[in-house]
């Protein structure tokens, strides 16, 4: 039994042909069309080229994706895939079963499935980028909400000037803070860039390197509390770092610390799938 899994980004679509236990057979990319007419085209062009009897077809997607309706809501950088009944086009098109899933929840299901939360009912699921987003899984499955927006941490406050998650949570905006203060290009501070300078013993990198850890652990402990899972898996390119878990961790228990009632300590651990995760969710998701 094999699927054909499509991870829809922005700046390129990644495919693959996985089994029902989530081995990726073979695997490519294609650069991400401008417009809808030729997105389809190259997706049929995908399953044409493979010699293999599909069950089905799984995609993972940017946006709130409804696999139900079949409708994307939202806005992503791949505008031309929402608000009609896009699953649908593309069962007509492709000839196969489709499902759908928003790419952080795929993301979070390879995890739970094969992954570092295998076994696991309960977990969340963050990812660092430019900002902060993730997943709820609650009973093996994803918690979506009521508006499709359960797992989007990034937007959560964090202090009473109206810095969220996001802002104050991610390497990408505590490089860009650096930049700021010490005067320079944005282009050459990287996250890579941000550590370096620590080690270095620059004091704004220390300070914005601290303000991030700090706010991560803070909105991981109050998740904790409020939805009990029983871990909290972080991913996005920064989390591939040797040390990021092992120092977030420590932020963990200094802000469990600060709190002598609570008794809970978050499991923190790193994800275990890197640009493969969407492919392998999608798999998951379609064969659950």
């Amino acid at each position: 039994m094999t699927i054909l899994a499509f991870d829809m980004g922005g700046t390129a679509v990644k495919y693959g042909v996985l089994t029902s236990q989530g081995e990726i057979l073979e695997k490519g990319k294609f650069a991400t069309p401008d417009n809808l007419e030729k997105m389809i085209q190259l997706l049929v062009n995908v399953k044409t080229n493979y010699n293999y009897s599909f069950q089905g077809a799984a995609f993972s997607c940017p946006g709130a994706v409804n696999n139900e309706t079949g409708i994307i809501g939202g806005a992503s950088a791949i505008p031309y895939i929402h608000n009609f009944p896009f699953k649908q086009l593309l069962e007509e098109k492709l000839a196969l079963p489709v499902t759908m899933e928003n790419d952080a929840n795929c993301a979070a299901l390879a995890e739970v499935w094969i992954g570092a939360a295998k076994d696991k009912q309960d977990i969340i699921f963050m990812i660092l980028g430019s900002g902060v987003g993730g997943a709820v899984i609650r009973d093996g499955k994803v918690h979506h909400g009521a508006n499709l927006h359960g797992g989007e941490f990034g937007y959560m406050l964090m202090d009473r000037d109206g810095n969220t998650l996001s802002e104050l949570g991610t390497i990408v905006n505590a490089a860009t803070r650096i930049s700021k203060r010490l005067e320079l290009p944005t282009n050459e501070v990287d996250g890579h860039r941000v550590f370096e300078l620590r080690a270095e013993g620059n004091a704004v990198a220390k300070e914005e390197l601290e303000t991030m850890f700090y706010y991560l652990a803070r909105s991981i402990f109050n998740l904790q509390y409020a939805l009990d899972p029983e871990m909290v898996v972080i991913g996005g390119g920064v989390s591939e770092r040797a040390d990021f878990i092992t120092e977030l961790n420590n932020y963990v228990d200094e802000v469990k610390a600060s709190v002598p009632i609570a008794m809970i300590r978050p499991t923190v651990v790193g994800c275990k799938f890197g640009n493969d995760a969407n492919l392998i969710g999608a798999t998951a998701f379609h064969l659950s």
